[in-house]
């Protein structure tokens, strides 16, 4: 399976986009992250996105159809905050694990050493990317593939501050959506325990395709 579809299983069905599952129950990641937020997190806003991008395709085949452009400005920001909410939130939920991983994968830990020097360096970069986001936005570990080496980004919003061609590894939302009800406004306390239940095997799966 490509690097990039592994984790967005059930994302697209009969020519639409669709909200996929959860890959545990709303109350699995206790007490890091709590159901009232899960279920509002997935149910509401990511359904928004899953909405919103294809209301917004709809509307792109309307205008070609009509050969009227007037809205292509509007409506092409509209298709990558909305695509890249709903690919970057389908990720987020595969990022997570009850429990979280024990142990790192002997692949992605050799990545970390090689790209970072360290894990605990990759972890640190990561968690202090995360914390600082300007705003609303993720921290990520993608994989490069001209250097073919890892990268931590700070992106904003959805779709801004990325890196052409990067496969997202592992995502964290920082939007204030994805922690209020439990964390208020300690972003870093949830940072800290998102890295405590990080799906390190998920990431390292992607890695491995990515690679291939």
């Amino acid at each position: 399976m490509p690097s990039g579809m592994i984790g967005l299983e059930g994302t697209f069905q009969g020519g639409k986009y669709v909200l996929p599952s959860l890959p545990y129950a709303s109350d699995a990641l206790e007490p890091f992250y709590d159901k009232r937020t899960v279920e509002l997190h997935h149910g509401k806003h990511h359904a928004a996105y899953v909405a919103g991008l294809n209301k917004t395709l709809d509307q792109l085949d309307a205008a070609r159809k009509a050969g009227d452009y007037a809205s292509i400005r509007a409506l092409s920001r509209n298709l990558a905050f909305n695509a890249s909410g709903h690919i970057l939130h389908s990720i987020f939920w595969r990022s997570m694990k009850p429990g979280g991983v024990a142990v790192m994968p002997d692949g992605l830990a050799m990545a970390m050493r090689e790209s970072f020097g360290s894990v605990e360096a990759a972890k640190a970069q990561f968690a202090a990317a995360a914390k600082d986001v300007e705003a609303s936005g993720w921290g990520l570990l993608a994989h490069e593939p001209a250097a073919d080496r890892l990268v931590i980004l700070q992106v904003e919003r959805h779709e801004d501050l990325t890196i052409w061609g990067v496969t997202p590894l592992l995502a964290c939302d920082v939007w204030e959506h994805a922690y209020y009800l439990k964390y208020a406004n300690n972003r870093s306390e949830w940072v800290d325990n998102f890295l405590k239940i990080a799906d390190w095997e998920f990431a390292a799966e992607r890695l491995q395709a990515a690679c291939r």
